[in-house]
């Protein structure tokens, strides 16, 4: 069993057995004193700009019929920071050109949306796509496809590198940001995350603390 399976196990029994106690069928909670397992946090292993291009041709030009479309799912994965249930239910409507934003349906909750940026890179995916299929209704999906993890682990082997999958991808935007100088709690909004950023800092404080050491080399007196 997983940390994170044993952990909720855990809770869920502290919770059945706390409401025992609370009817006085129990002096006290027999679960309260076990331990939780230690988290082992995944060692990130992302694609550089130059590996993710390649993933991305690889993919696009494989010649199956949805290649291209399992191209671009993983580029709207990339460069939105969407889950994939929240990507696969964009339509065309959930833009906002005016504004330059882009709603994502929360996949927890249908109030749990949040309004990002349109990233340059992200609009330029989104001209791409109109152009190629041309115009469609609002409520069309943007995503043609409900999954490319068999093609793009079939590029990561190709090109030579670990293989991803469709959370990585939610990494390496936000990875992609943090290099960039986007602060965390920006990120964590970013991605949806209701905790003001905890989670990013447990799971990428490390970047910051590489580019502020990078950054810190420019300074001069």
């Amino acid at each position: 069993m997983s940390p994170s399976a044993f952990n909720k196990c855990v809770d869920t029994l502290r919770s059945i057995l706390e409401i025992a106690r609370e009817q006085g069928m129990l002096y006290q909670n027999p679960a309260s004193d076990i331990a939780k397992a230690p988290k082992r946090r995944k060692r990130l292993e992302l694609p550089s700009p130059d590996q993710f291009q390649a993933i991305i041709k690889r993919i696009a030009t494989a010649g199956a019929r949805w290649s291209p479309d399992c191209a671009d799912l993983i580029r709207l994965l990339t460069y939105s920071g969407a889950r994939l249930r929240e990507a696969t239910a964009l339509q065309w409507s959930h833009i906002n050109a005016a504004k330059n934003q882009l709603t994502i349906p929360g996949s927890k909750s249908t109030t749990s949306y949040r309004i990002v940026p349109i990233f340059p890179a992200l609009g330029a995916l989104f001209a791409e796509i109109q152009a190629r299929r041309g115009k469609e209704s609002a409520d069309a999906p943007i995503a043609r496809v409900a999954t490319s993890m068999k093609a793009l682990k079939s590029a990561c082997k190709t090109i030579g590198i670990k293989p991803m999958t469709h959370h990585d991808l939610r990494h390496l935007f936000a990875t992609r940001c943090i290099e960039s100088g986007v602060d965390i709690p920006t990120v964590s909004r970013w991605l949806g995350h209701s905790d003001g950023g905890a989670l990013a800092m447990l799971t990428y404080g490390h970047l910051r603390q590489e580019h502020s050491a990078a950054q810190a080399a420019k300074v001069h007196f």
